[in-house]
């Protein structure tokens, strides 16, 4: 979605982010999480880079507010895909094979990470509580899943046979649709070696690069500029300075762009 609409996308991931730090600051909210992705790490498309910008800002802004009387404490969660959430492939996958099939699969290797909303949640206020200004939490996982397996595995739990050439007389058939663009085969949580432990045996704490206050006030002007003037250009050039391995998987395919 985002993608396909990135200045939309810069918008509400890196400015509503920068928007709602600076309410908060103001209001003297004592803690304030950001809920990122592993997609922000060594980022392949638009919304990758732009979680991870919204990192960058609230690591900019801990960093300038620190010492400061009442001053908001940011942090930011890293995980990955919560299970039965909005978008998740759980709910596409029931409708898919209530519907008869196919069930659709990207690619045979695609693998991620999942976690039930009960596991996000608390571990999102764990993770707030521990927090001393800035820190960017990584959440435990566990194994990845190969989203090929979770598929045959939802056909077999309703009861029904997985179609394709071994068993031509199966009920349901799996499509392999293709890699969407600047989508992964696989995604991680960390951008650098640097993790410590914390008190909760399922968040790690990782040390990472930033950029200081004035330095991304001055690519975040740019950037509001690049987006008012409906530059994908720079928007995207823009980005891929700000943000550290951010290597764009597909040609400029935003819809606003192609209208221009």
């Amino acid at each position: 979605m985002i993608e396909l609409n990135s200045f939309s996308g810069v918008n509400n991931n890196i400015f509503g982010t920068l928007s709602c730090a600076e309410a908060a600051s103001l209001s003297n909210v004592e803690t304030f999480v950001l809920i990122s992705t592993d997609k922000a790490v060594r980022p392949t498309n638009t919304m990758g880079a732009t979680k991870r910008l919204a990192e960058m800002v609230l690591q900019a802004l801990s960093q300038k507010n620190h010492g400061k009387d009442k001053a908001t404490n940011f942090s930011m969660v890293r995980f990955g895909n919560v299970l039965d959430s909005s978008g998740s492939v759980i709910p596409l996958f029931k409708k898919q094979i209530k519907n008869g099939g196919p069930v659709t699969v990207t690619d045979r290797e695609i693998i991620r990470y999942f976690m039930t909303i009960p596991e996000a949640a608390q571990l999102v206020i764990q993770a707030g509580s521990m927090s001393k200004g800035g820190d960017v939490f990584l959440l435990d996982m566990g194994a990845p899943v190969k989203i090929l397996d979770l598929a045959k595995k939802m056909i077999h739990l309703s009861g029904l046979e997985v179609k394709d050439g071994d068993n031509p007389n199966g009920d349901i058939e799996i499509l392999f649709t293709g890699l969407r663009p600047g989508e992964k085969l696989y995604e991680e949580l960390l951008i650098g070696d640097e993790a410590s432990a914390t008190e909760h045996e399922l968040i790690l704490r990782s040390k990472e690069e930033m950029l200081s206050w004035p330095e991304l006030t001055i690519i975040l002007n740019k950037l509001k500029a690049a987006v008012e003037e409906q530059n994908f250009k720079d928007v995207r050039e823009l980005l891929i300075e700000a943000v550290h391995g951010y290597k764009p998987q597909s040609d400029i395919n935003d819809l606003m762009h192609v209208e221009s």
